[in-house]
């Protein structure tokens, strides 16, 4: 394996493993302590063409360590041929409004990681949606029981009042409830899914519902029963995008999510347009990247 030295000298695109873009929608620097050059080393190593950053809001650090808004433009700019970011800030504060406007003006084309302990369909989250609606961009929220985007059942309240907004789920929440018989209090589930749960139905029922493949939530809900990801991915292969949000070193073996979903995806998606689809062209379509 090449060291992450070799790696950061190689020319952009040395690694690329397909023969069109791979777009990483759910990155994070810092992240668990891994430094910037250690994220863009990892995902040149997983062949990824485009990367964006979700920044942390002025509290929390989306509880993984992860920077805020200067940070993600500080590595856009660095590597603007690899990097996009998004904005971020608590959905209920008095300076919401204010600064996720000041970093969409810099060059932001989402909203998010929103990742607070907040109502999914609360006062706050609608103003989130506001903001993404008024400026053309879309927002991804991480959906977890009992901790961030509470009420995940009424999730389709906001989504019906903001039909213009593409609204992108992700976390252990929004993925458990593939499985119409989900117990909300399990973070990762195991075992076959009976089809039909509230995320399947939402990917299904509204055209601006997005999921986000990314993290162990993610890779979890394709292996868990791969019967049913085949037919999931082959019924909804326009409404899922990749993510990785792995926060390892490497970008390659057991360690890396990541790299993982990747592999997964390739080997059961119905065909190589819907490998497509996920890898590069959905994100293409819901946010300026590509």
């Amino acid at each position: 394996m090449l060291s992450r030295r070799a790696i950061l000298s190689l020319p952009f695109g040395a690694l690329a493993q397909s023969a069109y873009p791979v777009i990483d929608i759910h990155q994070h620097t810092p992240y668990s302590g891994r430094t910037a050059d250690q994220l863009v080393a990892h995902q040149r190593t997983m062949g990824i063409t485009r990367t964006v950053l979700l920044p942390a809001g002025s509290k929390y650090e989306l509880a993984a360590g992860a920077g805020g808004n200067d940070t993600v433009i500080e590595l856009a700019r660095r590597y603007p041929n690899e990097y996009r970011f998004f904005a971020n800030e608590l959905p209920d504060i008095p300076e919401t409004k204010k600064v996720i406007e000041k970093y969409l003006k810099a060059g932001a084309i989402g909203i998010g990681e929103q990742k607070f302990p907040v109502e999914c369909d609360s006062k706050a989250m609608q103003l989130v949606a506001g903001i993404a609606q008024h400026h053309g961009v879309p927002v991804l929220m991480h959906f977890q029981h009992g901790t961030y985007n509470l009420g995940f059942e009424r999730f389709y309240k906001l989504v019906e009042r903001f039909p213009k907004v593409n609204f992108i789920g992700h976390a252990q929440t929004w993925w458990g409830n593939i499985d119409k018989n989900h117990q909300q209090e399990v973070m990762y589930p195991k075992g076959p899914v009976t089809p039909g749960g509230i995320t399947d139905r939402l990917l299904s029922d509204y055209p601006n519902v997005y999921g986000d493949l990314s993290a162990g939530s993610g890779l979890n809900a394709l292996v868990r029963d791969e019967d049913h990801a085949r037919d999931f991915l082959k019924r909804h292969q326009d409404r899922l995008i990749y993510g990785s949000d792995c926060s390892d070193r490497d970008g390659t073996g057991q360690g890396c999510s990541g790299s993982q979903q990747l592999a997964v995806v390739r080997r059961l998606a119905p065909d190589e347009q819907a490998v497509r689809k996920m890898l590069s062209l959905n994100a293409a379509k819901v946010m300026r990247v590509e």
